[in-house]
């Protein structure tokens, strides 16, 4: 059954099934092609007639995943330049919480359009699901001479401005939002809680694997945006980058993301880069002055987000996703530990702390998930709570059947979706169990809903973490 509705820029089409509407690929923002990828998002452009939004809309401009993560993770590529979309799923009404999800992919990779971020069912129980495409790579967050940094944040605020003014017409509560987001998307929502201007937009926060000092110096990544540019032979300003073709500006981006990760050194590409980043994104927030003006935990910490509810949590083996299908965990050595571990910065000693049996890899698998994972997840809810804030806790620990993937990143996504359906992966074999996604999808539904997952709140004293999937002996 199709239902019309007007938004900003016109009338959409969507599509009825078993109670929930579905609205794919609606404009937040105009295009953002050529010199316009490196410009403030820009109010959408106004279209004539009923726009059809039955369809997922454009992503925006990536490369697409390189083998083995091809295989184990979705990733589809829509061309178009309307990439600057929303998905809204709702099941009518009206007063009705709202979730809002940012996809994670290290800044660099993900979109709306992943199959595990269909919104049917949370709008089955009673939320209205938003999910948000923004702009990636050096178009979303390389520092350029002449263009605002964290484009890509500022494409989020926008949306959540969205929100703000539309969202009634879909039955949601403007003052009822919960945002969400893994991995780099969870990074932008803990960056979003110490963003001035989006304060007021949002009263709930979810990150899923990431951390609030996710953020390099604007100094330190306009040397990244300066690598670039020299492979293009053209200068780090808004008319050189835009007048590169956006397949040469992917290509360029994968080589120095390669570049970075075989040698990550802080004199090339800035030490703040390396170190927020962990030699794995090289583009993500900077401290601007403007939109950003310190790095996030520290802003949190000060009561930045001190009246807002906030859940968070890790996977129990975060970095084996990384680490075991590249065949790099099994090729580290008992020699090579201590010298991996220094370059963490930590004391190789610390290897002596894990479980006897483990061999090298698991080690600097455990450690690098601790470091980079749990311990900031950790900072967050202590900063959050210190400041006269509300946080919960979580770990998931279901195991992949994959052999040496345990419960590694991404891997809790379908379940909290509550879209096994989709989870077509080798990640999750052949009988993923559906009474884990109901639990973990029903408490963010109470928590988007009510401000409570059902389990107590961090404390200083009673550090109370939920657990959803096994508990180890």
């Amino acid at each position: 059954m199709e239902s019309i509705v007007t938004v900003p820029g016109g009338q959409v089409r969507g599509a009825t099934d078993h109670g929930v509407a579905r609205y794919l690929g609606i404009p937040y923002a105009a295009a953002a092609a050529g010199p316009a990828a490196f410009e403030p998002p820009r109010p959408v452009v106004a279209w004539d007639g009923v726009r059809d939004a039955t369809v997922l809309g454009p992503t925006a401009p990536q490369p697409p995943y390189e083998p083995p993560f091809d295989g184990l993770l979705a990733n589809p590529l829509l061309p178009g330049d309307e990439f600057l979309n929303l998905n809204v799923w709702t099941p009518g009404g009206s007063g009705l919480p709202v979730l809002v999800f940012f996809h994670g992919g290290a800044f660099r990779n993900g979109s709306n359009a992943i199959p595990a971020y269909d919104g049917a069912a949370f709008a089955r129980d009673g939320v209205v699901l938003v999910g948000v495409n923004y702009r990636l790579g050096v178009q979303g967050f390389g520092v350029v001479e002449d263009a605002p940094s964290n484009r890509g944040l500022l494409d989020q605020v926008a949306a959540l401005e969205w929100v703000r003014d539309t969202i009634a017409t879909f039955g949601g509560d403007p003052d009822q939002v919960t945002i969400c987001g893994q991995s780099a998307g969870a990074m932008s929502v803990a960056t979003l809680m110490a963003v001035p201007a989006a304060r007021g937009l949002f009263r709930r926060a979810i990150v899923q694997s990431g951390k609030a000092d996710a953020t390099a110096s604007e100094s330190d990544a306009a040397l990244v945006t300066a690598e670039l540019a020299k492979r293009l032979g053209v200068p780090a300003t808004v008319a050189g980058l835009g007048s590169v073709r956006v397949e040469d500006l992917i290509a360029a981006q994968r080589q120095v993301a390669l570049e970075l990760r075989q040698a990550p050194d802080p004199q090339r590409w800035g030490a703040t880069t390396i170190s927020a980043g962990g030699g794995i994104m090289p583009f993500f927030p900077v401290i601007d002055g403007d939109l950003l003006h310190e790095q996030p935990l520290a802003a949190i910490a000060a009561g930045a987000s001190s009246g807002l509810e906030l859940l968070a949590g890790t996977t129990r083996e975060e970095f084996n996703f990384f680490m075991v299908p590249t065949g790099q965990a099994a090729a580290i050595t008992a020699e090579a530990l201590p010298l991996l571990l220094a370059r963490l910065g930590l004391d190789p000693a610390v290897a002596a702390t894990y479980a006897p049996g483990r061999t090298p890899g698991e080690i600097v698998m455990a450690i690098t998930g601790e470091y980079f994972f749990t311990q900031p997840t950790i900072q967050l809810a202590e900063a959050q709570r210190a400041a006269g804030g509300t946080a919960y806790l979580y770990q998931f620990t279901w195991p992949s059947p994959l052999e040496g993937m345990g419960a590694c990143h991404s891997l809790e996504l379908p379940f909290v979706f509550d879209n096994l359906a989709t989870a077509t992966s080798p990640l999750y074999g052949t009988e993923p169990p559906q009474e884990l996604a109901d639990r973990i999808h029903a408490a963010w539904v109470a928590f988007a809903t009510t401000g409570d997952p059902g389990w107590s709140p961090y404390e200083a004293t009673a550090r109370e973490v939920q657990v959803f999937g096994q508990t180890l002996p």
